[in-house]
């Protein structure tokens, strides 16, 4: 499986996962159709499916028109099926799905919306995190709770090191400034800035990252309970 990062928007980032074997393809979060027609149109892929992490407009906004223009199934979490438009597969917290040679396992995490899921492309050791975990950061609690939030990230820091985060924006650089500000003295997160620069200034993006290096870099998967996480989380929101 090779995975194609689409820069959409202003800093979203959709993903096309493919299977070259075949030539087809799913793409994680579709915030606009156009680049992503521009690419699969330029390489002839075949656009099976599209996953949706959530609903906000900036992650299903390609949905219509891609699955209009690919006749592809869109694939979302079954207690978000009102909000997530054209979804033909609804899928359950720790259900497998598996098409062709796509398989991924659906998590619940809460709190960013009380809907939101991310895809572990476990024999690829991949994970598909949305607005839940970025690098260096998580998102904005929007419908959920602290509580939600902090063990949606607990269960995110259960996964195998090696995995790679796929997250949903962007937001790598300021991140870093915050968890700088933070913990001034962790190595690891100075050396992590060097390579973020580095890829940034050049053009490229910060992501992916991995398991190991959010859980020693990343301040809010470093905080050890609720409200430590809680504090940061207010914090960060005003920073």
């Amino acid at each position: 499986m090779e995975i194609k990062i689409i820069k959409c928007l202003q800093d979203n980032y959709s993903y096309l996962i493919i299977d070259k074997k075949y030539n087809s393809a799913c793409v994680v979060d579709p915030s606009e159709a156009e680049p992503i027609i521009d690419y699969i149109e330029k390489n002839k892929i075949n656009l099976k499916f599209i996953l949706n992490t959530h609903h906000h407009f900036d992650h299903i906004g390609g949905n219509k028109n891609l699955k209009k223009k690919y006749k592809s199934k869109v694939i979302g979490f079954e207690k978000d099926k009102d909000r997530i438009p054209g979804i033909d597969v609804c899928l359950n917290d720790r259900q497998i799905w598996k098409s062709e040679n796509f398989e991924a396992k659906i998590y619940h995490i809460p709190g960013h919306t009380l809907g939101h899921v991310c895809y572990h492309f476990f024999k690829q050791n991949i994970l598909f995190t949305g607005d839940t975990l970025f690098s260096l950061g998580c998102g904005r609690i929007f419908e959920g709770t602290y509580n939600q939030m902090f063990s949606s990230l607990q269960l995110i820091k259960s996964f195998p090191l090696k995995t790679k985060i796929y997250c949903g924006h962007e937001y790598t650089l300021k991140n870093s400034e915050f968890c700088i500000n933070h913990d001034k003295k962790n190595s690891a997160l100075i050396k992590k800035i060097e390579l973020i620069k580095k890829s940034i200034n050049v053009g490229l993006p910060s992501i992916p990252s991995t398991i190991k290096e959010e859980l020693e870099c990343n301040i809010f998967l470093r905080a050890n309970d609720v409200e430590s996480f809680s504090k940061l989380r207010d914090l960060k929101d005003k920073f």
